[in-house]
């Protein structure tokens, strides 16, 4: 990034979490409960279960090989067992995590990010608020039962930046990453990585389902999520990501997410 006003996507900050160290689940859900400090990242590492990831305050970031999945207030990111992935957050973050048997049916094969219902955050919560050993032929079974139900059916957010393969591609993308604004057109990107701009175009969408230009203004709409959240004003956070003006930002950011950055970060 340009300045320190924002964090770039795939940055890795100071503050290391820790994982817990677990042979099992206990149960067939296991919660989380997290107050992390700005900056706060975990290792990549993986684990025979599924996670969901939630931020009820702050905007956390999962990394994957594929790509990035940031996770504003209402949304989260599910990260299925056996992927390798790490975590950090942008700006201090409460975090809710979900720890889920692997093989629970309906839930995705994949990672992405998720919309949280209100329902579903009412029933996530709840289930932060049950000791490790619940009791499954109980009450707090069913609540359990309700909530990965609910979980199966929440619908997909477009909050991923997925990465390209190709070496001279991820060049690209690491370049823009640190420089969002950057204006060069894409023959001029093509000709510095070493590829006609045809042939550019077409490796990208092969290998990221966008095109550069919706690749690019994906990258510069979520790098924005993370000062917005902390409160940074609008225009700021426009010029620093290369829209002329705050109202070509907000017209952006509403196509792109369905909402503008006020409803997205109302406090519910």
């Amino acid at each position: 990034m340009p300045s320190n006003r924002q964090t770039a996507l795939l940055h890795r900050p100071q503050a290391e979490r820790r994982i817990p160290r677990l042979a099992a689940l206990p149960r067939p859900v296991l919660a989380r409960v997290e107050a992390l400090a700005p900056g706060a990242w975990s290792a990549p590492h993986q684990h025979p279960w599924g996670q969901l990831s939630y931020a009820i305050e702050g905007v956390l970031q999962v990394e994957t090989a594929d790509g990035c999945f940031l996770a504003p207030p209402e949304r989260a990111v599910w990260v299925p067992a056996g992927l390798e992935h790490s975590i950090h957050n942008i700006g201090p973050a409460q975090m809710r995590s979900l720890y889920v048997q692997a093989g629970t049916p309906g839930l995705p094969a994949r990672c992405l990010v998720l919309d949280i219902a209100p329902l579903l955050r009412e029933l996530v919560l709840a289930v932060c608020g049950l000791p490790e050993r619940y009791e499954e032929d109980g009450p707090a079974g069913r609540l359990v039962a309700v909530t990965l139900d609910q979980l199966a059916v929440a619908p997909p957010a477009a909050l991923d930046l997925p990465l390209p393969t190709d070496a001279r591609l991820r060049k690209l993308c690491a370049a823009l990453q640190a420089e969002p604004a950057d204006p060069r057109t894409w023959a001029q990107w093509g000709e510095a990585v070493g590829l006609s701009e045809r042939s550019l175009v077409r490796l990208f969408h092969s290998q990221t389902g966008l095109t550069p230009g919706a690749w690019r203004r994906r990258l510069r709409l979520l790098l924005a999520l993370g000062p917005l959240a902390a409160g940074t004003k609008v225009a700021a956070v426009a010029a620093e990501c290369g829209y002329a003006s705050p109202s070509a930002f907000i017209t952006a950011f509403s196509a792109e997410f369905g909402l503008t950055p006020t409803q997205m970060f109302a406090t519910p």
